[in-house]
């Protein structure tokens, strides 16, 4: 998946300046594709001058403008080509599950603490996730509720079911991450234990 796509995703709620993108990306496609605000603000003028995008400068404050970019025609019609398209998985690279392959090179509180952080990391991501995806049912979720001002009612429950999907998947996925570091811990105890 590239970057165009999840931008293209936000901009079929509504038209946004590249502030707006970058700051909704971060707290609603970018919890399933991370791209820092200086791949955003790029991306969005290559977009543009494909024409999957159309800027239109707008006042912002007394004597300045920003440019606010709406979906064409054309970025509809790209997004839901990659909507049916098959997906292409990337190869792997995991760093955690690389690591524990050879822990053996580890000393054993080193590769306790690492497996800690990992329980840490994913616990504080399933918090984050289940947030969001309580807004998204519950319609709190700013990009949800312009979502939904924008469509007919009888979309809405496609809409958020699909949305709330996406975090299960994440959150499951968190939990998944959570049991396989704590099991790493009990093999850790079981062949190499603590010393003294």
């Amino acid at each position: 998946m590239s970057l165009r796509y999840a931008l293209l995703a936000l901009l079929t709620a509504e038209p946004l300046t590249g502030y707006d993108a970058a700051k909704r990306f971060g707290g609603s496609v970018g919890h399933v594709w991370h791209a820092p605000d200086s791949q955003i603000y790029p991306e969005l003028r290559r977009m543009e001058k494909e024409g999957l995008i159309e800027g239109e400068q707008v006042r912002w404050g007394p004597k300045s403008t920003k440019t606010r970019y709406s979906i064409t025609d054309s970025g509809v019609l790209a997004f839901r080509e990659w909507m049916d398209s098959p997906l292409d998985y990337a190869p792997v690279r995991d760093a955690a599950h690389m690591r524990a392959a050879y822990f053996e090179w580890a000393d054993p509180d080193s590769a306790r603490d690492c497996l800690r952080r990992h329980i840490d990391h994913y616990a504080d991501q399933i918090a984050c996730w289940t947030v969001v995806r309580a807004a998204i049912v519950d319609a709190t979720n700013a990009t949800i509720a312009v979502r939904l001002r924008k469509y007919p009612a009888e979309e809405h429950e496609r809409i958020v079911a699909f949305k709330a999907f996406a975090y299960d998947g994440l959150i499951a996925r968190g939990e998944v991450e959570i049991e396989w570091a704590r099991k790493g811990l009990a093999l850790l105890d079981k062949v190499s234990p603590e010393k003294g």
